[in-house]
């Protein structure tokens, strides 16, 4: 049950201090900033620049930092999710890039442009950093005053699925799933052909406003995931829940066919598929204990470097061959990876165009048409790759260049140091409810973690609209609890909250 206020950071504390040892920490910090980038500088002709020196002092804090969630006594989603990204896409793609001076795109930065870059991405995880140690510090502080109010973030991550509400869900994601399909050319074989088919083949594919139409398709699979993940961990109600019972029992394989229809990869991006998978994954009580968790995160990391590049394949109706490269070639000439040279597009780009503020206002306004606003920014992603002179516009935009092009050093400082702030909040208050089924902080929390990857590489303005529907739908099938049971009292012990017999969860009451 949720505990008081100020027992949060002496618990977080006492069990950091009890679980991760010295042994742990210094095999998973040999193993990311020794053994990983050491492979990687074997490949001939490195080139020693001042960019490539500072690139090893941003591969070993982000190595360092993951190393640290890896071993840690609690379970961190967020902050794995994000130095996951930081380490691969920041860390060691760019140390490739840079002491082999080859690259995905045809576009080149100066030297002094590199340099640039690397700071850039430095300074971010400097504040990230900051906001997460300055969110421990005040949890702490805390700790032998008087427990103050329960904060916005608790009560939102205490809120719990609501069944009757996700009942309707299901109706809606199956009624719209129903119209959707049938009304697109191909139906059903479209899914199963590649994205770019689906895409081709799109309901409102003859739309002069393609955003309706990617809108559209989000609008089927994002429901149609929640209504899944609600179904498998939707707490029971009291005084005995038999009608809701036996409708799960029969939406369970009809909502699970939806989704194997919707969300595959086969016509979805491959980081949404993984939200998805890894969401269900996690979200089993027995894979989201500190012990489980550090040996299936190990795994996913793994999983990214040697088969997510591969993982592709079904993108475009001709398919061509795998070839299994080495990873610094993986790193060096595939667009996945592109996000480090998408920053240095950037800082030429601001070099020559300036700081654009008003551009901040893009991502949370994105569903005002540009018929009633002309003015509004354009993806970033398209504004670097027309910046660059390419025929490809659909490239990344890390939060880093994103912010940077905002208010340069200062807006980096400042959005890093929140988001480090608040995720380390998210993830403490998971925490303290790891024990309640239901919540939002069992399901939501480690949906974003791993969506959040979409979101740091960019752009926002692109992923605006998936993740809004992955936090709203969420929001709309959940309500509050009541107070005390909420926020009871750590001195008087609570009965548990017996968890919806629904098979193949993995769960347990």
């Amino acid at each position: 049950m949720f505990q008081p206020e100020n027992s949060l950071g002496r618990e977080v504390g006492m069990q950091d201090a009890r679980v991760r040892s010295a042994a742990a920490v210094f095999l998973w910090t040999a193993a990311l900033t020794v053994l990983l980038p050491w492979l990687i500088l074997q490949s001939d002709g490195v080139r020693m620049t001042p960019a490539l020196a500072l690139q090893g002092v941003v591969v070993a804090h982000s190595g360092g930092a993951l190393a640290r969630v890896l071993t840690a006594g609690t379970v961190r989603f967020v902050a794995f999710g994000f130095w996951v990204f930081a380490y691969i896409w920041l860390g060691l793609a760019p140390l490739a890039m840079l002491a082999t001076d080859t690259y995905p795109w045809p576009y080149r930065g100066s030297e002094a442009t590199a340099f640039e870059a690397v700071a850039v991405v430095e300074l971010g995880l400097l504040a990230y950093s900051a906001g997460t140690a300055l969110a421990g510090r005040r949890r702490q502080a805390r700790g032998t005053a008087r427990p103050p109010e329960p904060g916005f973030l608790e009560r939102l991550l205490a809120r719990r699925v609501a069944p009757w509400r996700l009942l309707g869900l299901c109706g809606l994601a199956l009624a719209f799933a129903v119209l959707v399909i049938s009304s697109q050319p191909g139906r059903l074989h479209a899914y199963f052909t590649s994205r770019q088919a689906i895409t081709e083949a799109g309901a409102m594919a003859d739309a002069q406003d393609a955003f309706l139409q990617v809108l559209l398709t989000w609008s089927l699979s994002v429901p149609a995931f929640w209504a899944l993940l609600g179904l498998l961990h939707v707490p029971r109600v009291a005084g005995g829940d038999r009608w809701l019972r036996g409708l799960r029992w029969l939406l369970l394989p009809v909502l699970l066919v939806l989704n194997a229809v919707v969300n595959n990869p086969i016509s979805k991006p491959r980081f949404w598929v993984g939200t998805v998978l890894l969401t269900l994954l996690f979200t089993m009580p027995r894979l989201s204990r500190p012990r489980t968790f550090r040996l299936t995160a190990a795994a996913l990391i793994a999983g990214l470097l040697l088969v997510f590049p591969y993982s592709d394949y079904f993108r475009y109706s001709d398919r061509e061959d795998i070839s299994v490269v080495s990873l610094v070639d993986q790193f060096t000439t595939n667009g996945d990876y592109d996000a480090f040279q998408q920053i240095q597009t950037g800082v030429d780009y601001a070099q020559d165009n300036g700081f654009s503020p008003q551009d901040a206002l893009g991502p949370p306004l994105f569903m005002v048409p540009r018929s009633m606003w002309p003015e509004k920014p354009e993806d970033t992603g398209i504004a670097l790759a027309r910046y660059a002179g390419y025929d490809f516009l659909n490239l990344s935009a890390p939060l880093w260049i994103e912010s940077y092009l905002w208010a340069g050093p200062f807006a980096v400082v400042v959005v890093f140091c929140l988001l480090g702030a608040v995720s380390r909040r998210v993830d403490d208050v998971r925490h303290l409810l790891r024990h309640r089924p239901g919540t939002l902080a069992a399901l939501l929390v480690p949906a974003f973690a791993f969506y959040q990857m979409v979101f740091l590489r960019g752009s926002l303005l692109g992923i605006a609209g998936p993740l809004t529907l992955l936090v709203t739908v969420p929001l709309l099938i959940s309500t509050r609890t009541a107070r005390a049971s909420r926020f009871p009292s750590s001195a008087v012990p609570t009965a548990p909250i017996r968890h919806a017999s629904i098979p193949g969860t993995g769960g347990h009451p």
